[in-house]
């Protein structure tokens, strides 16, 4: 195992599929690593519930890299759902797909013989430790079948408790995906706050991390509230500024509300939303870097504007953009162009 800093090991969320998952739009894609004895557990659990399996990416790989543990298989599988699936409201599908996930990650806690990262249509997660090139390259991770428009990618394990892959970034939850920079120090009441609202897949929490997830999750899902509005759930405004904003009332309703979840950075957040809006956000402290830029039909968020030179150099660097601690940039699922909205700007209506 490897100690936690960078370059300790590799997290995917890949979005937008292209190749064999495009064919299999809309049908829900479990990802994770199973032993042999694990997939034959997986395969009943699955088949229990009424998923059928209608196509997989198995990755089976001997002599791992050295600091790097013997897995068994990598798995992304499509799954087709019983037919009383399209009975269902969206919702609760969605909560249908997060109580499988949830419950295959808890049957796999005891042996140790599965773990599952996601279970969503269109996404496929993969994580490991080790050094992120050397993993990328032993399981061919440029291979065709796993092309993405959208993904994140972080390259290091957790650096603030025992290293685990549910603790490296970045982490999902019903079409919500994050990952940070920094150290959340209000990490323990945003924990307990969570755990008390009864909502499957709040839990883990092996890193301080994962609570910028949910907390987006809680923001766009149970209160319905746009993208825009998760800064004023996790840094809201004070004083002047809140007392002069054109939604004042409903801005301070919603920091009373949401008052256990204000984060205490430093923090800089990277996510990406159901419909696939990549966004980035500070704290207030502003002490890590963050970075935004491309051109029409690629962008890259980065934290050095060194990532950026490597991923998009043939861009125009003076249209690069830092989010201040006010600031939420983001790309639409276009990818035609970075917006930035302020926190001091109106809220845009309910999506």
């Amino acid at each position: 195992m490897k100690e936690g800093h960078d370059g300790s090991g590799v997290g995917l969320y890949l979005s937008g599929l292209e190749g064999p998952f495009a064919a299999h739009e809309g049908r829900p894609v479990l990802s994770g690593i199973f032993t042999d004895a694990g997939r034959k557990r997986l395969d009943a659990l699955m088949k229990e519930r009424g998923f059928r399996p209608v196509h997989s990416l198995e990755i089976r790989k001997t002599d791992p890299p050295a600091g790097t543990p013997r897995r068994g298989m990598y798995l992304a599988q499509v799954y087709e759902p019983a037919p009383a699936w399209e009975e269902l409201s969206a919702a609760h599908r969605a909560a249908s797909l997060v109580e499988t996930r949830v419950a295959i990650r808890e049957a796999g806690e005891e042996k140790r013989d599965m773990m599952a990262f996601s279970f969503w249509p269109g996404v496929v997660m993969i994580k490991e430790v080790g050094d992120p090139l050397t993993i990328g390259r032993w399981l061919d991770l440029d291979r065709s079948d796993l092309h993405a428009r959208r993904i994140l990618c972080q390259g290091r394990q957790n650096t603030n408790y025992a290293i685990n892959l549910y603790a490296c970034h970045p982490f999902f939850i019903e079409g919500v995906c994050t990952m940070t920079n920094g150290e959340n120090t209000a990490f323990v009441p945003i924990r307990e706050y969570l755990q008390t609202r009864g909502i499957p897949g709040y839990m883990g929490y092996q890193s301080d991390s994962e609570v910028f997830a949910h907390i987006l999750h809680f923001t766009l899902r149970r209160l319905g509230l746009p993208l825009e509005a998760y800064k004023h759930v996790i840094t809201p405004l004070r004083g002047a500024e809140l007392a002069e904003h054109p939604d004042s009332a409903t801005l301070t309703r919603l920091q009373t509300v949401c008052r256990r979840m204000i984060i205490d950075g430093p923090n800089c957040v990277i996510g990406v939303t159901p419909e696939g809006t990549m966004f980035m956000v500070q704290d207030r402290k502003k002490l890590r870097p963050g970075v935004v830029g491309g051109k029409p039909g690629i962008y890259a968020f980065s934290s050095e504007i060194c990532g950026l030179d490597a991923a998009i150099p043939d861009r125009d660097p003076a249209l690069d953009f830092q989010p201040m601690h006010l600031d939420t940039a983001y790309v639409r699922p276009d990818c035609q162009e970075v917006t930035v909205c302020s926190q001091l700007k109106a809220l845009p209506p309910r999506p």
